[in-house]
């Protein structure tokens, strides 16, 4: 195994999928840990990432020549398949003629990736995501790390393997892939206009996204706005989680709460220096929310399963933080950073039946105290061993 290699949930699901699927595509974020995945999980394959320009305009003047490059095995890993887009349309017709030829695609932008699969690849490869390190994965190696540390540090594999610390990991994310991305994709002139969207949007963290509001402080319209969101989405930097609506009893909010994909940077763009200082910010509670609802969504994509997640809040006010919907029964928590349980943590759950018109299953509050009581009726659960 190679050095410092830190296995992957995703790595059983996509050993499995190989079973079925001539063509596995991997997207995730820059730095997610996708090729390091997939060479390691596919070792004996012939390896190409389209970042090189030398590999990547061989790609485009001879698609065919360069993908009949594979393994003995029949093989092959591309990197960054998104560069070079006609290449689908080729490996659909060689996994066609020779069903035994087998392509490991990966790429950072999961629209033009999506995009391109649907329409060259339709049922003949199995799509998954992959997400920074989750807690699960790294648990071992983090037993003496306090929940402020790995709010702070994040879970960008670079940071969790030693590699890399977040104070020079971060800033660095920021300028060589969030403002080259931008300037590639939206073209956008003013990058301190952008910068400074980015972290107004870390300031509402666990919040109602308003575009409008947004744009008012940032100086451009709202379409921008929710062009630039789109972007943030597609290349996995921010997660909006949606409102549960299948309730029609009562007036539901019809917004989603804004979360992104990793607290390491979020802190960074908050200018939270140091997790002493994250310990006294006022912005602890939710980025420890935040941590909780990503962990939710990683444990699904890992799984190789659609993301299911969802949050209850009415006309009234009455919130649930996470909702996990499964085909039997919808799974609510309430999620708390606080180190001491309080009865009126579980008051909203105990009302959960009179909101959700389904069957309610598993409830339970998610806090950082030690104490835990999974058998209670509410149940208590720490965050290091809460699985959804």
């Amino acid at each position: 195994m190679e050095e410092n290699y830190i296995g992957r949930d995703l790595e059983a699901t996509l050993t499995e999928a190989a079973r079925y699927f001539p063509v596995l595509c991997v997207t995730g974020p820059r730095q997610s840990g996708k090729s390091t995945l997939v060479n390691h999980l596919f070792s004996d394959y012939t390896q190409f990432t389209l970042e090189d320009v030398d590999v990547r305009s061989a790609a485009m003047a001879d698609p065919r020549g360069f993908l009949d490059q594979a393994s003995a095995s029949g093989g092959m890993i591309i990197d960054e398949v998104q560069r070079v887009p006609d290449l689908l349309s080729y490996i659909q017709g060689i996994v066609d003629r020779h069903p035994e030829r087998r392509f490991v695609l990966s790429g950072s932008s999961n629209f033009s990736l999506l995009r391109g699969v649907s329409q060259s690849l339709a049922g003949r490869a199995g799509m998954f995501e992959l997400l920074p390190m989750a807690f699960s994965e790294v648990k071992a190696q983090m037993a003496g790390t306090s929940l402020d540390e790995l709010l702070w540090n994040g879970l960008y594999p670079a940071v969790c393997a030693g590699k890399n610390v977040a104070k020079y990991f971060y800033p660095s994310y920021v300028k060589t892939y969030l403002e080259r991305d931008v300037r590639d994709i939206l073209q956008v002139r003013n990058l301190m206009q952008f910068n400074t969207f980015l972290r107004l949007c870390a300031s509402r963290i666990g919040s109602l996204f308003n575009a409008s509001e947004l744009a008012n402080e940032v100086g451009v319209d709202s379409k921008t706005i929710s062009s630039w969101l789109s972007i943030l989405q597609t290349s996995y930097i921010i997660y909006l989680l949606p409102p549960y609506f299948a309730n029609t009893r009562k007036r539901l909010v019809k917004t989603p709460k804004l979360y992104f994909c990793d607290t390491g940077l979020a802190c960074y763009l908050l200018d939270i220096t140091s997790p002493e200082v994250l310990q006294r910010d006022k912005m602890r509670g939710h980025l420890f929310e935040n941590f909780v609802v990503t962990e939710a969504l990683k444990h699904r994509y890992h799984a190789g399963k659609a993301a299911n997640l969802f949050f209850y809040r009415d006309s009234n006010k009455n919130e649930i933080d996470l909702l996990c919907q499964t085909r039997r029964q919808v799974d609510g928590y309430e999620i708390k950073s606080a180190a001491t349980f309080h009865p009126s943590f579980s008051a909203q759950l105990e009302k959960m039946p009179d909101y959700i018109s389904g069957d309610v299953g598993r409830r339970g509050v998610i806090y950082n105290g030690e104490f835990e009581n999974p058998n209670a009726a509410t149940p208590l659960y720490n965050w290091r061993s809460f699985m959804p």
